[in-house]
């Protein structure tokens, strides 16, 4: 009888040690509770470094320059493109599930209605211009290929694939492939591939190494990875010294800039912004604080950085063990611009694809005294025919893209949208002049400069206009007409406008009216859309030059933003 519970202890410790060495296991309590602090982390970053944004380039951020974190900043995340892009691809996923193809996904993205730039706007130009996915990120057709786009929304991607990386490289080569290439999509599948781990890990230094694992470690951006580490080790007290080294190698030499957008002070490469993920989540030590404000003085692009820090650091804690300054003042109810989501809903759409990936993975979900738990295998399980009549489940080895650089590509697949899926793409690309025909008719456009990409818009809270942005500072950009005024009637130009990112409130612009030079108007414009009406009765009879400016406040995201102007005269 010994032997017997001798023989059986042993087959189930040795059964213990295979299940364990196959599947990890979170409760979906825990999975939840880390999700919902990696948003927050993603939320904290991004409000927190958004002051700093490329102001500081080539250059550390000085110490007094840093803001000072408040409760209160948390409500600055509704209108930040770092989030609300990624949260594209999930309402994606949450209509057409975890597989969506890449075409319905490029066909969701090219309808998306904010501002975008660099290797996003390049990706959806060429995704409304009728270019299918991945040739929409393909160099051939998108010069920003190697840009940050992707590294900012990959986060998403982790935080619905606990202990599962291969489901952050999927998403790489499916939503990165939407905008970037070559390190600009491995940039993504390394962040995704951390967050994935941060579920189970706490070591930094584990985390770095799990996302590695899921990029090809011949490209460049491992490369990054790999030098970033070293000169950690080599000084790991002095963040200053690791920064040299990077600006060293990532910013002078353009053997690592092959695809840069800018070859100046500008960078907005994926590696050297990648880099200082880095730096924040080293020589941050697991610090909340610190992770976030070192990652942000490094300079560049200084709230996407931070928010990706964070946003992996927080995971590894969970909501329930941050510092109530972090999210006591978040607003729950107010939903991110241009989104279906909510803060709770966010959560509540994540948690549900969480599901769907255990399950696609070959996973499960189990009960067990009164709680769920994800089971999740270590390698990713699919479903093989052996045979006409039988198949079986078999684990797959997954591995990381072969490299690709995006300065040395493989020839695009010249693939377009057909007639049917072109049906489905609302938003197009219209030129400027085209654009003010369409939709403010008799009017002239003068003067207006390149910035946030002025045009056409589908749809910008709720109406289609054409959005307009000043030439320089103190540089109005200008619609005219010149109308006929009947003589024994009431005149009235009436016109509908808004400023940039409306729910926010935190961008405004000068309407200026000028009747033949005289000016009639001069009003701030903040906020979502508001109807003006300027009397014109004293110019009755007359032919009168109307002037509209778009005038210039303090060049923060100066955009005008017209539904519609019209004279009507009763």
């Amino acid at each position: 009888m010994q032997r017997f519970f001798l023989t059986l202890l042993l087959f189930l410790v040795s059964f213990a040690s295979v299940y364990a060495q196959q599947y990890r296991e979170i409760s979906a309590e825990e999975y939840r509770d880390k999700m919902k602090g990696g948003w927050i982390g993603q939320i904290a970053g991004v409000c927190w470094g958004a002051p700093t944004e490329f102001k500081f380039c080539t250059e550390i951020i000085p110490e007094d320059k840093m803001p000072k974190w408040t409760p209160e900043m948390i409500n600055n995340a509704f209108g930040q493109d770092d989030l609300y892009v990624e949260m594209t691809f999930l309402r994606t996923m949450e209509v057409h599930g975890l597989n969506v193809p890449i075409r319905q996904a490029g066909i969701d993205f090219a309808n998306s209605g904010y501002n975008l730039w660099h290797a996003n706007k390049a990706g959806r130009d060429n995704l409304r211009s009728g270019i299918a996915p991945p040739d929409s990120g393909h160099p051939a057709f998108n010069k920003h290929a190697d840009d940050i786009d992707y590294q900012i929304e990959a986060d998403f991607s982790g935080l619905i694939a606990p202990g599962m990386p291969w489901i952050a490289v999927e998403m790489g080569n499916k939503f990165g492939a939407l905008m970037n290439y070559g390190d600009g999509i491995y940039a993504g599948q390394f962040v995704g591939g951390m967050y994935a781990e941060a579920f189970f890990e706490t070591d930094i230094k584990k985390i770095i190494a799990a996302g590695l694992k899921c990029i090809p470690p011949d490209s460049q951006y491992a490369e990054m990875v790999r030098d970033t580490v070293k000169w950690y080790d080599e000084n790991p007290n002095d963040w200053t010294s690791c920064w040299n080294k990077i600006e060293e190698k990532y910013q002078k030499n353009r053997d690592y800039r092959q695809l840069s957008c800018d070859p100046g002070k500008f960078n907005i490469d994926a590696k050297i912004n990648g880099a200082y993920i880095l730096v924040g989540l080293l020589y941050g030590k697991s610090d909340l604080d610190k992770t976030i404000v070192i990652s942000t003085r490094c300079g560049q692009d200084s709230d996407c950085n931070p928010s990706n820090a964070g946003g992996v650091l927080f995971t590894t804690l969970g909501f329930s063990k941050l510092p109530p300054r972090f999210s006591e003042k978040l607003d729950e109810e107010k939903k991110f611009s241009f989104t279906e989501y909510n803060f709770p809903a966010l959560i509540n759409v994540c948690d549900e694809l969480a599901r769907q990936a255990v399950r696609y993975s070959g996973g499960k979900i189990v009960k067990r005294d009164g709680k769920e738990f994800f089971q999740i295998p270590q390698t990713p399980l699919k479903t093989v025919k052996r045979g006409l009549r039988r198949s079986e489940t078999v684990a797959v080895q997954w591995k990381p893209n072969t490299y690709l650089p995006a300065w040395k590509p493989e020839k695009p697949l010249n693939v377009r949208f057909t007639a049917a899926e072109e049906k489905h793409i609302k938003a197009k690309n219209y030129g400027l002049n085209e654009a003010v025909k369409k939709l403010l008719p008799n009017w002239k456009l003068t003067d207006c400069g390149p910035d946030m990409d002025p045009g056409y818009r589908e749809n910008y809270y709720g109406k289609k206009c054409v959005m307009t942005h000043p030439k320089a500072k103190g540089e109005p950009c200008i619609l005219t007409q010149s109308v006929s005024l009947p003589a024994g009637k009431q005149s009235t130009l009436k016109l509908n406008v808004a400023a940039h990112d409306a729910s926010a409130k935190k961008f405004d612009w000068e309407l200026i009216v000028k009747a033949d030079g005289k000016e009639l108007l001069k009003k701030q414009i903040i906020g979502g859309w508001q109807d003006i009406a300027v009397d014109l009765s004293a110019f009755a009879g007359k032919t009168v030059k109307l002037e509209l400016l778009n005038q210039p406040t303090d060049w923060a995201c100066e955009a005008g933003y017209w539904s519609s102007a019209v004279v009507e005269s009763k």
